[in-house]
Protein backbone atom coordinates (compact mmCIF):
# COMPACT_ATOMS: atom_id res chain seq x y z
CA UNK A 1 0.00 0.00 0.00
CA UNK A 2 1.27 3.45 -0.88
CA UNK A 3 2.31 5.53 2.16
CA UNK A 4 0.36 8.78 2.46
CA UNK A 5 2.44 11.94 1.96
CA UNK A 6 1.96 13.86 5.18
CA UNK A 7 4.07 16.58 6.83
CA UNK A 8 3.95 18.26 10.24
CA UNK A 9 5.40 21.64 11.21
CA UNK A 10 4.57 23.46 14.43
CA UNK A 11 0.88 23.01 15.16
CA UNK A 12 0.08 22.28 11.49
CA UNK A 13 -0.33 19.05 9.55
CA UNK A 14 -0.31 19.00 5.75
CA UNK A 15 -1.93 15.94 4.15
CA UNK A 16 -1.07 16.19 0.50
CA UNK A 17 -3.07 13.22 -0.78
CA UNK A 18 -6.20 14.69 0.80
CA UNK A 19 -5.33 18.33 -0.07
CA UNK A 20 -5.85 19.18 3.58
CA UNK A 21 -4.13 21.58 5.97
CA UNK A 22 -5.09 21.47 9.66
CA UNK A 23 -4.05 23.37 12.77
CA UNK A 24 -4.56 21.49 16.05
CA UNK A 25 -6.84 19.19 14.05
CA UNK A 26 -9.01 22.01 12.74
CA UNK A 27 -9.15 22.64 8.95
CA UNK A 28 -7.42 25.74 7.60
CA UNK A 29 -9.01 27.33 4.56
CA UNK A 30 -6.67 28.14 1.65
CA UNK A 31 -7.28 29.06 -2.00
CA UNK A 32 -6.29 26.09 -4.21
CA UNK A 33 -3.22 27.74 -5.74
CA UNK A 34 -1.97 29.01 -2.38
CA UNK A 35 -2.23 25.40 -1.15
CA UNK A 36 -0.18 24.22 -4.15
CA UNK A 37 2.50 26.83 -3.40
CA UNK A 38 2.67 25.56 0.18
CA UNK A 39 3.10 21.98 -1.02
CA UNK A 40 5.96 22.97 -3.34
CA UNK A 41 7.75 24.69 -0.44
CA UNK A 42 7.16 22.02 2.21
CA UNK A 43 8.52 19.31 -0.07
CA UNK A 44 11.88 21.15 -0.09
CA UNK A 45 12.32 22.36 3.50
CA UNK A 46 15.31 24.61 4.11
CA UNK A 47 16.00 25.00 0.37
CA UNK A 48 15.61 28.03 -1.83
CA UNK A 49 12.70 27.51 -4.24
CA UNK A 50 13.00 30.11 -6.97
CA UNK A 51 10.05 32.06 -8.32
CA UNK A 52 10.48 30.35 -11.66
CA UNK A 53 10.37 26.91 -10.04
CA UNK A 54 7.19 27.82 -8.17
CA UNK A 55 5.52 29.19 -11.30
CA UNK A 56 6.44 26.06 -13.25
CA UNK A 57 5.20 23.78 -10.47
CA UNK A 58 1.89 25.51 -9.73
CA UNK A 59 1.00 26.90 -13.17
CA UNK A 60 2.71 24.44 -15.57
CA UNK A 61 0.42 25.16 -18.52
CA UNK A 62 -0.20 28.89 -18.15
CA UNK A 63 1.79 32.10 -18.63
CA UNK A 64 1.38 34.13 -15.43
CA UNK A 65 3.17 37.07 -13.81
CA UNK A 66 5.52 36.73 -10.85
CA UNK A 67 3.14 38.99 -8.95
CA UNK A 68 0.76 36.08 -8.50
CA UNK A 69 3.26 34.60 -6.02
CA UNK A 70 3.08 37.71 -3.84
CA UNK A 71 -0.70 37.40 -3.66
CA UNK A 72 -0.68 33.74 -2.67
CA UNK A 73 2.28 34.16 -0.31
CA UNK A 74 0.29 36.81 1.54
CA UNK A 75 -2.60 34.36 1.90
CA UNK A 76 -0.23 31.67 3.16
CA UNK A 77 1.38 33.94 5.76
CA UNK A 78 -2.05 34.89 7.13
CA UNK A 79 -3.18 31.26 7.27
CA UNK A 80 0.03 30.18 8.99
CA UNK A 81 0.14 33.14 11.41
CA UNK A 82 3.50 34.07 9.93
CA UNK A 83 3.14 37.84 9.78
CA UNK A 84 5.95 38.58 12.26
CA UNK A 85 9.44 39.77 11.42
CA UNK A 86 11.62 37.87 11.05
CA UNK A 87 9.24 35.17 9.75
CA UNK A 88 9.07 31.77 11.44
CA UNK A 89 7.69 29.68 8.56
CA UNK A 90 8.42 31.13 5.09
CA UNK A 91 11.46 33.27 4.38
CA UNK A 92 11.53 35.62 1.39
CA UNK A 93 14.83 35.50 -0.49
CA UNK A 94 14.93 38.92 -2.10
CA UNK A 95 14.69 38.91 -5.93
CA UNK A 96 15.09 35.12 -5.96
CA UNK A 97 12.27 33.15 -4.33
CA UNK A 98 11.24 31.62 -1.00
CA UNK A 99 12.50 29.15 1.60
CA UNK A 100 10.42 27.07 4.02
CA UNK A 101 12.32 27.56 7.31
CA UNK A 102 10.02 25.88 9.87
CA UNK A 103 11.11 22.48 11.15
CA UNK A 104 9.31 19.81 9.09
CA UNK A 105 8.81 16.14 9.93
CA UNK A 106 7.17 13.35 7.97
CA UNK A 107 4.02 12.68 9.99
CA UNK A 108 3.53 9.14 8.69
CA UNK A 109 0.12 7.62 8.05
CA UNK A 110 -2.85 9.82 8.73
CA UNK A 111 -5.68 9.15 11.26
CA UNK A 112 -9.26 8.32 10.30
CA UNK A 113 -10.95 11.21 8.58
CA UNK A 114 -14.46 12.52 9.02
CA UNK A 115 -16.38 15.48 7.70
CA UNK A 116 -14.44 17.83 9.99
CA UNK A 117 -11.28 17.05 8.05
CA UNK A 118 -12.53 18.32 4.71
CA UNK A 119 -10.73 21.23 3.02
CA UNK A 120 -13.14 24.11 3.49
CA UNK A 121 -12.86 26.80 0.87
CA UNK A 122 -15.66 29.35 0.90
CA UNK A 123 -17.27 30.55 -2.26
CA UNK A 124 -15.59 33.96 -1.88
CA UNK A 125 -12.14 32.36 -1.69
CA UNK A 126 -12.77 30.23 -4.77
CA UNK A 127 -14.16 33.21 -6.66
CA UNK A 128 -11.22 35.37 -5.63
CA UNK A 129 -8.81 32.71 -6.82
CA UNK A 130 -10.49 32.55 -10.23
CA UNK A 131 -10.51 36.33 -10.56
CA UNK A 132 -6.84 36.52 -9.64
CA UNK A 133 -6.00 33.87 -12.19
CA UNK A 134 -7.88 35.87 -14.83
CA UNK A 135 -6.01 39.05 -13.88
CA UNK A 136 -2.66 37.31 -14.23
CA UNK A 137 -3.73 35.76 -17.51
CA UNK A 138 -4.71 39.19 -18.90
CA UNK A 139 -1.41 40.72 -17.79
CA UNK A 140 0.52 37.87 -19.37
CA UNK A 141 -1.40 38.35 -22.61
CA UNK A 142 -0.77 42.09 -22.52
CA UNK A 143 2.93 41.58 -21.98
CA UNK A 144 3.07 39.11 -24.89
CA UNK A 145 1.43 41.70 -27.16
CA UNK A 146 4.00 44.30 -26.09
CA UNK A 147 6.98 42.00 -26.51
CA UNK A 148 6.00 41.39 -30.13
CA UNK A 149 6.88 45.07 -30.75
CA UNK A 150 4.20 45.05 -33.44
CA UNK A 151 2.22 48.10 -34.45
CA UNK A 152 -0.85 45.89 -34.69
CA UNK A 153 -0.49 44.35 -31.21
CA UNK A 154 -0.18 47.52 -29.09
CA UNK A 155 -3.94 48.30 -28.99
CA UNK A 156 -4.53 44.71 -27.87
CA UNK A 157 -2.01 45.21 -25.06
CA UNK A 158 -3.87 48.32 -23.88
CA UNK A 159 -7.13 46.34 -23.89
CA UNK A 160 -5.63 43.45 -21.90
CA UNK A 161 -4.09 45.61 -19.17
CA UNK A 162 -7.22 47.78 -18.92
CA UNK A 163 -9.37 44.66 -18.47
CA UNK A 164 -7.02 43.42 -15.74
CA UNK A 165 -7.30 46.75 -13.89
CA UNK A 166 -11.08 46.62 -14.07
CA UNK A 167 -10.98 43.23 -12.32
CA UNK A 168 -8.33 44.22 -9.76
CA UNK A 169 -7.63 47.97 -9.49
CA UNK A 170 -5.02 47.33 -6.78
CA UNK A 171 -2.74 45.08 -8.88
CA UNK A 172 0.41 47.13 -9.55
CA UNK A 173 1.79 45.13 -12.53
CA UNK A 174 -1.42 45.77 -14.48
CA UNK A 175 -1.00 49.54 -14.09
CA UNK A 176 2.69 49.23 -14.95
CA UNK A 177 1.90 47.19 -18.05
CA UNK A 178 -0.68 49.76 -19.12
CA UNK A 179 1.95 52.48 -18.71
CA UNK A 180 4.34 50.60 -21.02
CA UNK A 181 1.53 50.03 -23.51
CA UNK A 182 0.85 53.77 -23.60
CA UNK A 183 4.59 54.36 -24.17
CA UNK A 184 4.42 51.97 -27.12
CA UNK A 185 1.43 53.93 -28.50
CA UNK A 186 3.60 57.05 -28.49
CA UNK A 187 6.71 55.44 -29.99
CA UNK A 188 4.71 53.87 -32.81
CA UNK A 189 2.78 57.11 -33.43
CA UNK A 190 -0.57 55.53 -32.72
CA UNK A 191 -1.42 58.55 -30.54
CA UNK A 192 0.02 62.06 -30.04
CA UNK A 193 3.13 61.57 -27.87
CA UNK A 194 2.12 64.05 -25.16
CA UNK A 195 -1.31 62.44 -24.74
CA UNK A 196 0.06 58.90 -24.61
CA UNK A 197 2.92 59.74 -22.25
CA UNK A 198 0.65 61.64 -19.86
CA UNK A 199 -1.50 58.51 -19.61
CA UNK A 200 1.65 56.40 -19.21
CA UNK A 201 3.02 58.50 -16.36
CA UNK A 202 -0.31 58.44 -14.50
CA UNK A 203 -0.40 54.64 -14.77
CA UNK A 204 3.25 54.28 -13.71
CA UNK A 205 2.81 56.47 -10.64
CA UNK A 206 -0.31 54.52 -9.70
CA UNK A 207 1.67 51.28 -9.96
CA UNK A 208 4.44 52.64 -7.74
CA UNK A 209 1.93 53.89 -5.18
CA UNK A 210 0.60 50.34 -4.97
CA UNK A 211 4.01 48.62 -4.92
CA UNK A 212 7.28 50.55 -4.95
CA UNK A 213 9.15 47.22 -5.23
CA UNK A 214 7.53 46.46 -8.60
CA UNK A 215 10.17 46.17 -11.31
CA UNK A 216 7.46 46.71 -13.93
CA UNK A 217 6.44 50.00 -12.31
CA UNK A 218 10.04 51.23 -12.12
CA UNK A 219 10.54 50.34 -15.79
CA UNK A 220 7.37 52.19 -16.72
CA UNK A 221 8.39 55.34 -14.87
CA UNK A 222 11.91 55.18 -16.30
CA UNK A 223 10.48 54.82 -19.79
CA UNK A 224 8.31 57.93 -19.38
CA UNK A 225 11.18 59.95 -17.91
CA UNK A 226 13.43 58.88 -20.80
CA UNK A 227 11.25 59.18 -23.88
CA UNK A 228 8.82 61.90 -22.83
CA UNK A 229 10.41 64.13 -20.21
CA UNK A 230 13.98 63.69 -21.44
CA UNK A 231 15.11 63.36 -17.84
CA UNK A 232 18.03 61.07 -18.63
CA UNK A 233 19.45 60.96 -15.09
CA UNK A 234 16.05 60.24 -13.54
CA UNK A 235 15.34 57.59 -16.16
CA UNK A 236 18.65 55.88 -15.46
CA UNK A 237 17.92 55.78 -11.73
CA UNK A 238 14.50 54.22 -12.28
CA UNK A 239 15.76 51.66 -14.80
CA UNK A 240 18.73 50.69 -12.64
CA UNK A 241 16.35 50.33 -9.70
CA UNK A 242 14.13 48.05 -11.79
CA UNK A 243 17.07 45.86 -12.77
CA UNK A 244 18.21 45.67 -9.14
CA UNK A 245 14.78 44.23 -8.31
CA UNK A 246 14.63 41.95 -11.37
CA UNK A 247 17.95 41.64 -13.27
CA UNK A 248 16.32 39.64 -16.09
CA UNK A 249 13.55 42.17 -16.86
CA UNK A 250 13.63 42.30 -20.67
CA UNK A 251 11.94 45.66 -21.20
CA UNK A 252 13.99 47.22 -18.41
CA UNK A 253 17.24 45.91 -19.88
CA UNK A 254 16.39 47.05 -23.40
CA UNK A 255 15.29 50.52 -22.33
CA UNK A 256 18.40 50.87 -20.20
CA UNK A 257 20.51 49.84 -23.19
CA UNK A 258 18.63 52.33 -25.36
CA UNK A 259 19.34 55.08 -22.83
CA UNK A 260 23.04 54.21 -22.79
CA UNK A 261 22.99 54.38 -26.60
CA UNK A 262 21.37 57.82 -26.54
CA UNK A 263 24.00 59.10 -24.12
CA UNK A 264 26.87 57.89 -26.32
CA UNK A 265 27.80 54.96 -24.05
CA UNK A 266 27.61 52.43 -26.86
CA UNK A 267 30.03 49.90 -25.38
CA UNK A 268 27.92 49.63 -22.21
CA UNK A 269 24.75 49.54 -24.28
CA UNK A 270 26.01 46.65 -26.38
CA UNK A 271 26.98 44.66 -23.27
CA UNK A 272 23.53 45.15 -21.72
CA UNK A 273 21.73 44.10 -24.90
CA UNK A 274 23.90 41.03 -25.44
CA UNK A 275 23.11 39.86 -21.90
CA UNK A 276 19.43 40.34 -22.67
CA UNK A 277 19.87 38.26 -25.83
CA UNK A 278 21.29 35.40 -23.75
CA UNK A 279 18.08 35.39 -21.69
CA UNK A 280 15.77 35.62 -24.70
CA UNK A 281 17.54 34.55 -27.93
CA UNK A 282 14.29 34.32 -29.91
CA UNK A 283 13.03 37.83 -29.29
CA UNK A 284 12.96 39.96 -32.48
CA UNK A 285 12.84 43.07 -30.30
CA UNK A 286 16.23 42.26 -28.75
CA UNK A 287 17.72 41.74 -32.22
CA UNK A 288 16.35 45.08 -33.40
CA UNK A 289 17.82 46.84 -30.39
CA UNK A 290 21.21 45.38 -31.24
CA UNK A 291 20.75 46.69 -34.79
CA UNK A 292 20.13 50.13 -33.25
CA UNK A 293 23.44 50.10 -31.38
CA UNK A 294 25.37 49.28 -34.55
CA UNK A 295 23.33 51.85 -36.51
CA UNK A 296 24.37 54.58 -34.08
CA UNK A 297 27.99 53.44 -34.43
CA UNK A 298 27.71 53.77 -38.24
CA UNK A 299 28.41 50.05 -38.56
CA UNK A 300 25.76 49.50 -41.21
CA UNK A 301 26.68 45.95 -42.20
CA UNK A 302 26.24 44.82 -38.61
CA UNK A 303 22.97 46.76 -38.34
CA UNK A 304 21.70 44.98 -41.45
CA UNK A 305 22.77 41.61 -40.06
CA UNK A 306 20.83 42.05 -36.82
CA UNK A 307 17.79 43.52 -38.56
CA UNK A 308 17.68 40.51 -40.88
CA UNK A 309 17.92 38.18 -37.89
CA UNK A 310 14.90 39.93 -36.40
CA UNK A 311 12.98 39.55 -39.67
CA UNK A 312 13.88 35.85 -39.79
CA UNK A 313 11.95 35.52 -36.50
CA UNK A 314 9.14 37.93 -37.45
CA UNK A 315 9.00 38.99 -41.10
CA UNK A 316 6.44 41.69 -40.28
CA UNK A 317 8.65 43.48 -37.76
CA UNK A 318 8.36 47.13 -38.80
CA UNK A 319 11.35 48.48 -36.88
CA UNK A 320 13.63 45.84 -38.37
CA UNK A 321 12.51 46.83 -41.86
CA UNK A 322 13.16 50.51 -41.04
CA UNK A 323 16.75 49.71 -40.12
CA UNK A 324 17.26 47.85 -43.37
CA UNK A 325 15.96 50.83 -45.36
CA UNK A 326 18.14 53.29 -43.47
CA UNK A 327 21.29 51.17 -43.54
CA UNK A 328 21.13 50.55 -47.29
CA UNK A 329 20.50 54.25 -47.91
CA UNK A 330 23.50 55.19 -45.76
CA UNK A 331 25.61 52.74 -47.77
CA UNK A 332 24.34 54.41 -50.98
CA UNK A 333 22.77 51.13 -52.07
CA UNK A 334 19.64 52.98 -53.09
CA UNK A 335 18.07 50.22 -55.19
CA UNK A 336 18.19 47.81 -52.28
CA UNK A 337 16.99 50.50 -49.90
CA UNK A 338 14.08 51.36 -52.16
CA UNK A 339 13.04 47.71 -52.32
CA UNK A 340 12.98 47.51 -48.52
CA UNK A 341 11.11 50.83 -48.30
CA UNK A 342 8.36 49.45 -50.53
CA UNK A 343 8.14 46.30 -48.40
CA UNK A 344 8.02 48.48 -45.29
CA UNK A 345 5.14 50.53 -46.68
CA UNK A 346 3.29 47.38 -47.73
CA UNK A 347 3.66 46.06 -44.17
CA UNK A 348 1.74 49.15 -43.03
CA UNK A 349 -1.01 48.25 -45.46
CA UNK A 350 -0.23 50.96 -48.03
CA UNK A 351 -1.93 50.07 -51.32
CA UNK A 352 -0.01 49.56 -54.60
CA UNK A 353 -1.80 52.59 -56.11
CA UNK A 354 -0.59 54.81 -53.27
CA UNK A 355 2.97 53.55 -53.70
CA UNK A 356 3.08 54.05 -57.47
CA UNK A 357 4.00 57.77 -57.37
CA UNK A 358 6.96 56.91 -55.14
CA UNK A 359 8.13 54.25 -57.57
CA UNK A 360 7.69 56.66 -60.50
CA UNK A 361 9.74 59.32 -58.74
CA UNK A 362 12.57 56.88 -58.09
CA UNK A 363 12.53 55.66 -61.69
CA UNK A 364 12.70 59.25 -62.95
CA UNK A 365 15.33 60.73 -60.64
CA UNK A 366 16.59 58.23 -58.07
CA UNK A 367 16.82 58.95 -54.38
CA UNK A 368 16.83 62.81 -54.72
CA UNK A 369 13.53 62.66 -56.61
CA UNK A 370 12.03 60.42 -53.89
CA UNK A 371 13.09 62.92 -51.23
CA UNK A 372 11.51 65.85 -53.13
CA UNK A 373 8.29 63.89 -53.68
CA UNK A 374 8.15 62.81 -50.01
CA UNK A 375 8.65 66.37 -48.71
CA UNK A 376 5.84 67.68 -50.92
CA UNK A 377 3.53 64.80 -49.99
CA UNK A 378 4.14 65.12 -46.23
CA UNK A 379 3.64 68.89 -46.32
CA UNK A 380 0.36 68.39 -48.13
CA UNK A 381 -0.91 65.67 -45.81
CA UNK A 382 0.40 67.11 -42.52
CA UNK A 383 3.10 64.53 -41.95
CA UNK A 384 5.24 64.26 -38.83
CA UNK A 385 7.60 67.18 -38.24
CA UNK A 386 10.46 64.81 -37.44
CA UNK A 387 10.22 63.08 -40.83
CA UNK A 388 10.08 66.42 -42.61
CA UNK A 389 13.15 67.63 -40.71
CA UNK A 390 15.16 64.61 -41.84
CA UNK A 391 14.03 64.80 -45.46
CA UNK A 392 14.66 68.55 -45.74
CA UNK A 393 18.13 68.05 -44.26
CA UNK A 394 18.86 65.32 -46.80
CA UNK A 395 17.72 67.69 -49.56
CA UNK A 396 20.08 70.39 -48.28
CA UNK A 397 17.32 72.76 -47.06
CA UNK A 398 18.69 73.30 -43.56
CA UNK A 399 16.49 76.29 -42.71
CA UNK A 400 13.37 74.19 -43.22
CA UNK A 401 15.00 71.23 -41.49
CA UNK A 402 15.66 73.19 -38.30
CA UNK A 403 12.19 74.71 -38.40
CA UNK A 404 10.64 71.24 -38.49
CA UNK A 405 13.07 69.99 -35.86
CA UNK A 406 11.88 72.75 -33.51
CA UNK A 407 8.30 71.62 -34.10
CA UNK A 408 9.26 68.00 -33.33
CA UNK A 409 10.91 69.11 -30.09
CA UNK A 410 7.82 71.13 -29.13
CA UNK A 411 5.73 67.97 -29.72
CA UNK A 412 8.14 65.91 -27.55
CA UNK A 413 8.69 63.37 -30.32
CA UNK A 414 10.16 60.30 -28.55
CA UNK A 415 12.55 59.52 -31.42
CA UNK A 416 14.56 62.62 -30.50
CA UNK A 417 16.26 60.83 -27.62
CA UNK A 418 18.80 59.64 -30.23
CA UNK A 419 19.49 63.15 -31.54
CA UNK A 420 23.06 63.25 -30.22
CA UNK A 421 24.20 59.97 -31.76
CA UNK A 422 22.00 58.83 -34.66
CA UNK A 423 23.48 59.09 -38.17
CA UNK A 424 20.29 60.37 -39.79
CA UNK A 425 21.00 63.73 -38.15
CA UNK A 426 24.53 64.02 -39.53
CA UNK A 427 23.58 66.48 -42.34
CA UNK A 428 22.58 69.01 -39.65
CA UNK A 429 25.28 68.31 -37.09
CA UNK A 430 27.86 70.89 -38.25
CA UNK A 431 25.36 73.77 -38.16
CA UNK A 432 25.60 75.89 -34.96
CA UNK A 433 21.83 75.59 -34.54
CA UNK A 434 22.20 71.88 -33.87
CA UNK A 435 23.86 72.47 -30.48
CA UNK A 436 20.84 74.54 -29.42
CA UNK A 437 18.54 71.70 -30.47
CA UNK A 438 20.55 69.21 -28.39
CA UNK A 439 20.28 71.49 -25.37
CA UNK A 440 16.50 71.67 -25.75
CA UNK A 441 16.33 67.88 -25.63
CA UNK A 442 18.60 67.77 -22.58
CA UNK A 443 21.57 66.24 -24.42
CA UNK A 444 25.17 67.29 -24.81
Amino acid sequence: MKTAERYAFGSYVLEIDERRLTEHGRPVSLPPKAYDVLVALVRRPGQLVTKRELLDAVWPDAFVEEGILTVHMSALRKALNDLVQPPRVIETVRRSGYRFIASVSNAGSHPPRGRSGALLIGLSDALTDRLQARVFELCGTGKAHLQSASLFEVPKAVESFTAAIELDPAYAPAHAGLALAHCARASMRLSPPREAYDAAKAAALRALALDDESADAQVALGTVLFFSEWDFDGAERSLRRALAINPSHQQGSLNYGRLLDACGRSREALAVKLRTLENDPKSPLVHVQLALTYWNQRKYDEAIEWAEKALAIDNRHLLAREFLVGAYMQKREHDRGMTEAIRHAESFGVSPDALQPLKDAYAAGGRPAVVRYSVAHLRETGGAALQLALLCAEAGDLDSAFSYLDRAIDARDPSLVDLAVAPQWDPMRADPRFARSLTRVGLR
